[in-house]
C-alpha cells in the first residue's frame, strides 16, 4: 500500500506550536468555541465515559470548558495529549506527548477521545481518524473539531492577488483545508458508526489584516506546507496584501472580516448494540400511504390540475 503525500512539515509544526505555547492563551477564541461545542454535545449524552483522551489539548480549553458544565461528573479520567512539549510542560494533571498520526494508545482503552484544531494538520487525516477509532473501546464516541471549507478565504485570496501582481508568479502562502461536505464521509472510511459532521461558521472582525496574522502566529497556525513558497514575503507584497484585503473584504466601520469553517466531526467505535440503519424493503408503510397521496408509476405523468 502507498504512502499517503506528505502535504505538511510535522516538524516544522511542531517547532511553531512549541513557540506559540507562551501566548497561545492571548488567541485561543476559536480553540474555546469549538470545546464549549463539544462539552454541550457530552451534557446531551446521558452516559459516563471512564478514561478520556484531549487529543492537542494546547492550552487546556477543554477541561477548562469541561469544569465549567454538567457533564463533569460523568467524565473520569481525563489525559491531555499534545505533540508540543512546550505546551504540556505549562498544563498540571495527566499529560502525555503524542503525534496525532503516530498515537501511542493501546486498542479499546479509551472510552472517549476529544480533538480541537489540531486534526488539519495531519498528512492523513482518514489514518489518524482509524487510529483514534481503534483507540475506542466499542461504542466509545470520538467529537473533534478541525478547521475546513472556506477558513481564511480572504487572506488567501489577498496574498495570491498581491504577489502575482507584483512578483509575476504567487506561491502557496495559505494551507488548503478539508472540504466541510466531506465530514461524515471521512468518519464513514475510518470505521465510525453513527456518523454526523456539522459546520460552525465563525467570522472574526479585524482592525487590520496584520492583527489577524498576528493571531495566526500565536495559535501556531501559520502555514507549514511541505511545497510552501520558499521566499519570505516581501514588505511590499505584504503591504499590497493588506491594502487588497480592506478592499475586499472590510465593512463599513473599516474592520476587515476573516472566515473560519469548524468541521465539528461526531463518530462512535462500532458496537453491535448501536442503533442500524432498516434493510432496503423492510418498511412496514409505503410513502405514498403515509403522505395520503397516489403513487405514479415511474413513467407515468402526473394528472393536470383540477383533473382527478
Amino acid at each position: 500500500m502507498s504512502s499517503p503525500p506528505r502535504l505538511f512539515d510535522r516538524a516544522l509544526h511542531r517547532r511553531r506550536l512549541d513557540r506559540a505555547a507562551p501566548r497561545y492563551g492571548e488567541a485561543d477564541f476559536l480553540k474555546a468555541r469549538a470545546c464549549a461545542d463539544m462539552v454541550e454535545r457530552l451534557e446531551a449524552i446521558m452516559r459516563s465515559f471512564t478514561v478520556a483522551v484531549d487529543l492537542g489539548a494546547r492550552s487546556g480549553a477543554f477541561a477548562k470548558a469541561l469544569a465549567q458544565s454538567d457533564a463533569r461528573e460523568r467524565v473520569g479520567l481525563l489525559i491531555e495529549a499534545d505533540m508540543s512539549a512546550r505546551m504540556l510542560a505549562l498544563r498540571g494533571g495527566l499529560r502525555v506527548q503524542a503525534d496525532e498520526e503516530r498515537l501511542p494508545f493501546a486498542a479499546e482503552s479509551l472510552d472517549l477521545i476529544v480533538s480541537t484544531l489540531a486534526l488539519h494538520w495531519t498528512n492523513d487525516l482518514v489514518g489518524a481518524l482509524i487510529q483514534i477509532r481503534q483507540a475506542l473501546k466499542p461504542d466509545g464516541l470520538f467529537i473533534g473539531a478541525l478547521l475546513g471549507g472556506s477558513s481564511l478565504v480572504e487572506l488567501r485570496q489577498s496574498l495570491l492577488a498581491a504577489e502575482a501582481e507584483l512578483s509575476g508568479g504567487a506561491g502557496l502562502r495559505v494551507s488548503p483545508f478539508a472540504d466541510a461536505l466531506d465530514g461524515a464521509g471521512l468518519l464513514q472510511r475510518a470505521g465510525f458508526a453513527l456518523p454526523v459532521a456539522d459546520v460552525d461558521r465563525v467570522t472574526v472582525r479585524y482592525t487590520h489584516p496584520l492583527k489577524l496574522i498576528a493571531d495566526l502566529r500565536a495559535m501556531g497556525e501559520t502555514n507549514v506546507l511541505v511545497e510552501r513558497a520558499r521566499q519570505p514575503l516581501s514588505r511590499a507584497v505584504l503591504a499590497r496584501a493588506c491594502e487588497i484585503y480592506a478592499e475586499r473584504f472590510s465593512d463599513p466601520d473599516g474592520r476587515v472580516r476573516a472566515t473560519f469553517d469548524l468541521i465539528i466531526l461526531t463518530g462512535w467505535a462500532p458496537h453491535p448494540d448501536q442503533q442500524q440503519p432498516l434493510r432496503p424493503g423492510s418498511a412496514k408503510m409505503r410513502l405514498a400511504d403515509a403522505l395520503h397521496t397516489r403513487e405514479i408509476p415511474a413513467g407515468e405523468k402526473p394528472p393536470k390540475p383540477g383533473r382527478a
